[in-house]
């Protein structure tokens, strides 16, 4: 595939997906790059006030990157009970139909200097009844990127990801560390350098923010900070930046 896409996956759900893509969008638009946002399905979503399921996170990811992109676009998928996507869709009596999300994505993608897709929960969560989120990132083309919660656990579960990730045959684009909780535990004060023995350099370590770094602006620049994205750039067939 020519469209430039990065598949944003994480150790567990709940590891900070969300907030490391908004930061990254963000961040991109900022410097002027047009960026298309996906969040391919949505659990877990609360009723607007409009009587219709809103897709919290896609809201979100389509405010930081500044997108035009009507919502239906960015999240085709929405379900209310907080559940892997294929369980969702089976206790509502719905089906998410594979090849016309994989269409739907790689069609609109097109239009952006780079797309960003965030999956649900982990690499390996169910998206259908017979295909995870690894399968979309696979027939997407994908760059994945992952994102590592440092707790007490993150070794193991970035280990084990990633380990899958290349088992698969998938583009391997890095990690980034996400600090969801002050960093005051033994575990997380190593996990750090003990991860980089295996994995590598990562590309960066967004640090712990007590309001999730709601502002675009602010998100925009502490990812500058934080994340080395020349090298993300770089590394998904060397994008010009400014």
């Amino acid at each position: 595939m020519s469209t430039r896409i990065v598949f944003v996956t994480g150790t567990d759900t709940g590891v900070g997906k969300t907030t490391v893509s908004c930061g990254l969008v963000a961040a991109l638009h900022a410097r002027g790059l047009r960026v298309g946002v996906f969040k391919p399905a949505e659990t877990g979503c609360s009723t607007g006030t409009d009587g219709k399921l809103v897709p919290a996170d896609a809201v979100r990811l389509r405010g930081f990157a500044g997108a035009v992109q009507p919502l239906e676009e960015v999240c085709p998928y929405v379900f209310a009970e907080p559940l892997a996507p294929a369980i969702a869709a089976q206790r509502e009596g719905r089906s998410i139909d594979f090849r016309w999300l994989c269409q739907h994505i790689t069609s609109h993608a097109g239009s952006y200097d780079l797309a960003l897709v965030e999956g649900a929960g982990g690499w390996l969560v169910p998206l259908t009844e017979q295909l995870t989120f690894a399968d979309l990132a696979l027939a997407l083309g994908a760059h994945a990127l992952v994102v590592v919660a440092n707790r007490l656990g993150a070794l193991n579960h970035a280990l084990l990801t990633v380990q899958n990730i290349r088992m698969h045959g998938a583009r391997w684009l890095g990690y980034v560390w996400n600090h969801p909780i002050p960093v005051t535990e033994v575990a997380q004060r190593t996990n750090v350098d003990a991860l980089r023995a295996w994995l590598g350099e990562p590309l960066g370590a967004v640090p712990y923010s007590e309001n999730a770094l709601l502002d675009p602006q602010e998100a925009a620049q502490v990812t500058e900070t934080s994340i080395d994205v020349d090298r993300l750039l770089a590394t998904i067939s060397g994008l010009a930046t400014k």
